[in-house]
């Protein structure tokens, strides 16, 4: 396969695209990380979300320590080029490093933000 593909993203300047994932089955937003040339190949290539941990500095297979690993069903670039939505199968139903199903758990009432979904289970028994 040709890179070619990859040449069509408008990278950053650090050489990262914000990658939206989905759940394939419900439309649900997981979360948002981010990916390089290299995460967003490899994801392709192993069939599995493969991101770029920007406080790690390194590659990072999501569910490489906790099991979550999310399938790729689907690939989608939107219409400016610069933002890349993966349609997942989410493996275990947990896809945030706080427990929950989705990252966006907290949800604006008033002038505050309050926790609206549960914990699925403790982080401390999933990153041991």
């Amino acid at each position: 396969m040709s890179d070619n593909w990859l040449d069509a993203i408008k990278w950053t300047e650090d050489g990262l695209v914000p990658v939206i994932a989905q759940e394939a089955s419900t439309g649900q937003v997981l979360m948002l990380a981010w990916m390089n040339r290299e995460a967003l190949a490899l994801s392709v290539q192993e069939g599995r979300a493969i991101y770029w941990s920007r406080s790690r500095q390194k590659l990072w297979r999501k569910g490489e320590e906790s099991g979550h690993v999310q399938i790729l069903k689907d690939i989608r670039l939107d219409c400016d080029n610069d933002v890349v939505l993966l349609q997942v199968e989410q493996q275990g139903g947990i896809a945030c490093h706080t427990g929950r199903h989705h990252c966006f758990y907290k949800q604006l009432q008033g002038d505050r933000w309050v926790e609206v979904d549960p914990v699925l289970r403790d982080p401390k028994e999933i990153y041991k």
